[in-house]
């Protein structure tokens, strides 16, 4: 045998064994690290088991369900933000068309003057005794009270509550949002429903368009806009719809009778003495109602007249 050859085999041999013992050595090698891996793996899953039991521990849900209350916090956060907004747009577009109504009438002017109490009788003449009493002096025309009032056409006609005008004997003044003042008319008064239309001058009017009352649905957010205490005009006030045909009795201001309202829907917006006759609103500033009366003493329970309770009015009377 070639001896040459026989080298060459042995060389080969060799590389060969020696070829099996690397790999053999990187394969145990690869055991080794996998193993370790999966050992920390198994650690992680374990670290997250615990994560998630305290999260369930936490919120008393599991963790989808903690991740879904997230959620549902991050979508309010979206939704009170478009309120809020959709708030200011709606204010916008109402202030406009809402006026306050001035009430004023001729009042008596009284002076102070002093007279003897026993007149002229002789006998108490030269006693010097004198009282102060009141006697008139002519009279005055004051402002005896405020409402409110919205446009509800762009000529002048505006629609408010029958006890706002209600004396005949007072004369109205329309007060705008940009401060003008006109003298107003009084062109209806309901029998039977709290409502009046009264009338001033001009054109261009921006009226507030009228939405559906029958639509509307209890926690809906509305909107009172008015002259707060006839002394804050445009008052503007948030809450929402508390109840709905509702029945109240409420005195009329002019004669103390009691008036049976019905049909009514209640709501928590604030509407102070003075916001008679103003709007009640949606977010798209439809008016809803026209706020009529609240519970003295109470925490914001106030009424509104529904707005398709009066459609047939002004159709009649207006022929709108």
């Amino acid at each position: 045998m070639n001896r040459n050859f026989v080298y060459s085999l042995l060389i080969t041999l060799v590389i060969m064994i020696s070829a099996f013992g690397a790999y053999t050595a990187t394969k145990g090698f690869v055991a080794n690290e996998e193993k370790g891996f999966n050992e920390k793996i198994a650690a992680v899953e374990t670290q997250i088991a615990a994560v998630n039991a305290s999260i369930a521990k936490i919120t008393g849900e599991n963790t989808q369900t903690a991740l879904s209350l997230k959620e549902i916090r991050n979508r309010q956060s979206v939704e009170n933000k478009s309120q809020s907004q959709l708030l200011t747009e709606a204010v916008a577009k109402v202030t406009p068309s809402v006026v306050s109504v001035v009430i004023s009438k001729d009042v008596p002017q009284l002076q102070v003057v002093y007279e003897n109490p026993f007149g002229n009788d002789p006998f108490f003449q030269n006693f010097n005794i004198q009282v102060p009493v009141y006697q008139q002096k002519g009279t005055k025309n004051e402002q005896v009270g405020a409402g409110s009032g919205f446009l509800i056409t762009s000529d002048g006609y505006i629609l408010t509550n029958r006890h706002v005008v209600e004396d005949d004997t007072a004369t109205y003044t329309v007060l705008l949002s940009n401060g003008t003042q006109k003298p107003a008319k009084v062109i209806y008064k309901d029998p039977n429903k709290d409502i009046a239309i009264i009338k001033i001058s001009g054109t261009g009017y921006k009226p507030l368009p009228l939405g559906d009352s029958n639509s509307v649905q209890l926690g809906q957010s509305v909107i009172a806009v008015g002259n707060a205490l006839g002394q804050y005009n445009n008052s503007v006030s948030v809450g929402i719809i508390s109840g709905l045909n509702r029945s109240i009795e409420a005195a009329d201001q002019t004669t103390g009778q009691p008036e049976t309202l019905t049909g009514v829907l209640q709501t928590d917006a604030a509407i102070n003495p003075g916001n008679s006759g103003g709007p009640l609103v949606d977010l798209s500033g439809n008016v809803i109602g026209i706020n009529v009366a609240t519970v003295v003493g109470s925490n914001n329970v106030s009424f509104s007249i529904p707005i398709n309770s009066v459609k047939s009015i002004i159709h009649s009377q207006l022929g709108i």
